[in-house]
């Protein structure tokens, strides 16, 4: 009897195991698809400042706050953002970090556009 117990119980973790490598397969080839994508739906060069900087633009717009790339209404959020997560006034240094590289990527971001403009603008002259 014992072992019969034994073979049901080794076939159950087999089939268990199978099971969860296959799940682990398919959310690794889903997490790789959505990479993807995000990576095709940005310009490669805001890409690579999401990958440098650890943050999509998307992310750093929601921390912040702001629905498209307005310098000062950026500077506003930040500002406010980075005094009220302040330790000394009770705030998160976590969040404050966070606000602190949503503002960097978002930095990154307009001067990626502004050299996109101004090439723009000497490919126009020519």
């Amino acid at each position: 009897q014992a072992k019969y117990l034994a073979q049901i119980i080794l076939v159950g973790a087999q089939v268990v195991g199978r099971a969860f490598m296959r799940a682990l397969r398919q959310e690794f080839a889903a997490s790789q698809a959505a990479a993807d994508a995000r990576g095709r739906a940005e310009r490669p060069q805001s890409a690579a400042a999401s990958r440098i900087t650890g943050i999509s633009l998307q992310e750093a717009q929601q921390i912040l706050n702001v629905s498209n790339l307005n310098p000062e209404e950026i500077q506003k959020n930040y500002n406010h953002l980075f005094k009220v997560n302040d330790k000394s006034v009770g705030g998160s240094f976590y969040l404050q970090s966070k606000v602190v590289r949503a503002k960097e990527r978002l930095d990154e971001e307009l001067r990626i556009q502004a050299k996109d403009e101004k090439e723009k603008g000497w490919k126009a002259e020519t």
